[in-house]
């Protein structure tokens, strides 16, 4: 008598496996997404941060341009985050002046790094918008 699987208890092992997967790999891909977007805000709290900061040590006057930020000694930013992607998204301050700032996290990709653009102005309010 010879001894091994028959093709039907392949298939069933198989099918389970394809299951488990088909549940397993969205809850995976959401996680990833809840990442990028928790990143993207704790970045966008960095940059607020040191604006304030900046602003705090510089009579009320905010910075003009992130080296202001990175070449001062300390300095407030360790890095420029404007200067490439991080984890999904693209980060912008279309305003950046004596007056106060705004900075946005983009999502790299729309719905695949991220569902959502966020935004922080003057003051550290955070606020999100669909992509």
């Amino acid at each position: 008598m010879k001894k091994g699987f028959t093709l039907v208890e392949i298939m069933i092992v198989v099918a389970i496996i394809a299951l488990l997967a088909a549940i397993a790999i969205p809850n995976l891909l959401r996680a990833r997404v809840n990442a990028s977007e928790s990143n993207a805000q704790a970045t966008l709290r960095t940059i607020s941060t040191a604006c304030e900061s900046f602003a705090a040590a510089n009579n009320g006057n905010y910075p003009t341009a992130f080296a202001d930020m990175t070449g001062a000694v300390p300095p407030y930013l360790n890095e420029d985050y404007t200067a490439a992607a991080r984890q999904g998204y693209n980060f912008a301050c279309g305003t950046i002046g004596v007056a106060g700032y705004s900075c946005t996290a983009t999502p790299v990709t729309c719905n695949t790094t991220g569902t959502r653009t966020f935004t922080i102005t003057t003051g550290g309010v955070l606020t999100g918008a669909g992509c």
